[in-house]
């Protein structure tokens, strides 16, 4: 199974999302096997009232976190879609940028099950907490 690499991803990225995804000003920062981590700047266009970023976009970072983990765990960009996704938002996202930090906890034939931390920059605390189960078309 071959590795995927930064470039790779990043191409898909450009390739194959849709515009509204790609209006978020995603970067992926790294990318191994079972995980990605990526960010996206908080910008007015996704901050809502009091400057936090809005739940939505939260969840689509998420999510579009975890197709990389999946690809990276798959070794290649396969058909997949998800399942489930429960997020708890745990504090407010308030910040200059977001990290999402996805990993596969659980790969079967068809299921993966993962998982995303989300948090403002350098800082420690998550800001939401994402559990997924994508499938594997």
């Amino acid at each position: 199974m071959s590795e995927i690499t930064l470039k790779e991803a990043q191409d898909f990225y450009e390739n194959s999302f849709s515009d509204w995804i790609k209006e978020l000003d995603i970067t992926l920062t790294s990318i191994s096997k079972g995980n990605a981590t990526l960010r996206i700047p908080a910008t007015s266009r996704i901050n809502r009232l009091g400057g936090m970023i809005c739940g939505q976009a939260i969840m689509a970072l998420a999510d579009t976190a975890m197709v990389f983990a999946v690809a990276a765990n798959a070794g290649s960009f396969v058909s997949m879609t998800s399942v489930n996704m429960q997020t708890t938002f745990l504090r407010p996202a308030e910040g200059t940028e977001m990290l999402a930090e996805a990993r596969v906890i659980k790969s079967g034939k068809r299921l993966v099950y993962g998982e995303v931390n989300l948090h403002m920059g350098d800082a420690s605390k998550p800001v939401a907490h994402v559990t997924t189960s994508v499938m594997l078309l």
